[in-house]
């Protein structure tokens, strides 16, 4: 259904209030109207691109909760984090995490990603890769969006150390898989 600018552009806020995480080629298919469209409508609404609201977002729920390391350092984008329980971050891929040769991304960014949000989830001052077994399912393309999940498993490891396990999804397809021993300062 065509709606008008005005309308539209109310739509368009309200929806982007909602569930701020949607990107610009699903409100452009909800909407019916090309993506530079929405691009335009959030420029005259100022209203920033999925980056910058996942990021704002992120930013306003979780820096006062992170304890491990600043929010800034955390490799992705942290969209929800209970500490000593979970955590997910959003990572996509851009020319700059590939190899340009064949467009599939650096493990060692996949690595990151994961091993930061290990740290994340830790509610401690310090919190420290002990140990990691990652295994790689499937190698990660150019334009496509890692989702990576942290569960901690297991406090309380000998004293000091915690169990995190961090699953990367593409869609629905697991693409990474690591297990992290971390060293923690106390209990």
């Amino acid at each position: 259904m065509r709606r008008n600018k005005k309308e539209r552009q109310h739509l368009l806020m309200e929806t982007i209030k909602e569930n701020p995480f949607i990107t610009d080629d699903e409100l452009a298919g909800r909407f019916s109207v090309s993506v530079q469209t929405v691009r335009l409508d959030r420029l005259e609404l100022s209203i920033p691109e999925l980056r910058e609201r996942i990021k704002n977002v992120a930013e306003k729920k979780f820096s006062d909760e992170i304890r491990a390391l600043p929010l800034d350092e955390v490799i992705g984008e942290v969209i929800d984090i209970n500490l000593d329980e979970n955590a997910i971050s959003i990572l996509d891929i851009k020319k700059e995490h590939v190899f340009k040769r064949n467009g599939i991304a650096r493990g060692h960014h996949l690595f990151a990603q994961a091993n930061s949000l290990a740290v994340a989830v830790i509610n401690d001052e310090l919190a420290l890769t002990a140990k990691a077994q990652i295994i790689f399912s499937r190698s990660v393309k150019e334009n496509e969006r890692v989702i990576a999940k942290a569960k901690v498993l297991q406090t309380g490891i000998h004293s000091d150390r915690t169990l995190v396990e961090v699953n990367s999804f593409v869609g629905n397809e697991l693409v990474f898989k690591g297990e992290f021993v971390m060293f923690r300062s106390n209990q």
